[in-house]
């Protein structure tokens, strides 16, 4: 008999960005492991991000039900509709670059919506939820964030019905980087810790994305916490011919943070000291950038090596993916940021592209990187050796040698990760 598990997500075709793949793709491959999703979803999303071509992956054997949510995004949009999209999407300008409107929508996102705008939705799931699940013999419940007001809805469905709960964490709570931009006041930083602490003490299992947030949870409960990282899926895209170009492509966004003056500084002097590279350098930016970053693109005199795509279609981003000669991940260089695994880094190692990263000491992502031996990854203290580097990448694009070789990278495809979240559903 297949195993029954009721999946609460806020990210669901048409969502676009990463929020949305992962679980997508479990859901994808669980009947395979003897387990029948049935996927909970808001009704009515106010999504920063859309990709319908995603719709077409999701199998009209699952079920999906729905419930209609109040976004509070919408009426934001009002006063400022470029400002709350940016925000929802996660990017936060300099705090010397925000204007009123920003700094009143960051103060209210953060001290009246806790833990999150969507926690308007919590107690009209629950209650539809409680009935749902009694008529259809459902245990399980996995709750997916953030927006982590959705681990309410099964720390309430855990109280009342005493379903089998687990809370999967794509990101941290409160130590997530963003978090403390949010111009907490004290009470407010005192209920996120105290809601965190709540659900990490009263899920049955708990899932991270990385050792990193393993570690952290682990000082904070006692319930049992499994690494399942995000993965890369069998894509519908042939090889595209490489570019003519030394082109280096960041898919996703730029936060203004996410700002490496050493890479922008490393490239400028390589544009200086190496004639041919100004002719063959390409840089795509392929999703939202910040302004402070094409800020940096001209005073590093980089402008006019760039090409500003903007957000495209996943399938089109795996093309750059693809064809690009080098592969770009940033990640800003603070102790938050160690536990952050973009979900694009495992994309990027099916791509079979060399990949160059920049952040923290101590991260996930070097250790994935150096294990998998598919790039480089480097400090933001480490300048002579990134340009050593890129330097040595160039000269094996001129030789027409650039390419990179894989080591132990089959682990991070979907179905395999699925297949330990099945055993994890099914011992519940």
């Amino acid at each position: 008999m297949l195993k029954k598990v009721l999946i609460i997500t806020y990210y669901w075709p048409p969502a676009g960005g990463p929020g949305v793949q992962r679980w997508l793709k479990f859901v994808k491959y669980l009947p395979q492991f003897d387990v029948e999703p049935i996927v909970f979803v808001p009704e009515n999303p106010t999504y920063p991000l859309t990709d319908s071509s995603l719709e077409s992956e999701v199998s009209e054997h699952v079920t999906v039900i729905k419930t209609p949510i109040k976004e509070p995004y919408k009426l934001a949009s009002r006063f400022s509709k470029n400002k709350s999209k940016t925000i929802s999407k996660g990017i936060i300008p300099d705090k010397r670059k925000q204007g009123v409107v920003e700094k009143l929508m960051l103060f209210i996102r953060g001290n009246f919506f806790i833990p999150d705008a969507r926690k308007s939705w919590v107690k009209p799931s629950v209650t539809y939820l409680e009935d749902y699940l009694k008529i259809h013999s459902i245990d399980t419940v996995i709750t997916t964030g953030p927006p982590h007001s959705l681990h309410l809805i099964g720390l309430e469905l855990k109280k009342q019905l005493g379903v089998h709960w687990i809370a999967d964490f794509r990101d941290p709570w409160t130590s997530i980087g963003y978090h403390k931009e949010l111009k907490l006041l004290p009470f407010a930083q005192k209920k996120h810790k105290a809601l965190e602490h709540l659900v990490l003490n009263s899920a049955d299992h708990i899932i991270v994305t990385s050792q990193v947030t393993k570690d952290e949870f682990s000082g904070l409960t006692q319930q049992p916490i499994s690494v399942i990282t995000n993965g890369f899926d069998d894509e519908k895209v042939n090889q595209p011919p490489l570019d003519t170009k030394f082109s280096l492509s960041h898919i996703g966004s730029l936060l203004s943070k996410r700002n490496p003056q050493i890479l922008w500084q490393v490239l400028s002097e390589l544009v200086q000291d190496v004639p041919s590279f100004a002719t063959d350098l390409g840089l795509d930016f392929v999703g939202s950038v910040s302004k402070e970053v094409l800020e940096s693109m001209n005073l590093y005199s980089l402008t006019k090596f760039v090409n500003e795509v903007g957000y495209v279609s996943h399938n089109e981003s795996i093309v750059f993916q693809k064809k690009s000669q080098l592969l770009l991940l940033i990640e800003i260089d603070s102790e938050e940021t160690k536990a952050i695994i973009p979900g694009k880094l495992f994309e990027y190692m099916a791509a079979n592209r060399p990949i160059i990263a920049l952040g923290p000491k101590g991260s996930d992502v070097e250790r994935i990187i150096t294990q998998s031996n598919t790039g480089s990854y480097f400090y933001y203290d480490s300048k002579p050796a990134l340009k050593e580097v890129i330097l040595k990448y160039y000269l094996e694009f001129q030789s027409g040698s650039l390419k990179t070789n894989p080591i132990g990278v089959q682990k991070y495809h979907r179905r395999e990760l699925t297949k330990v979240l099945s055993n994890l559903i099914r011992w519940e």
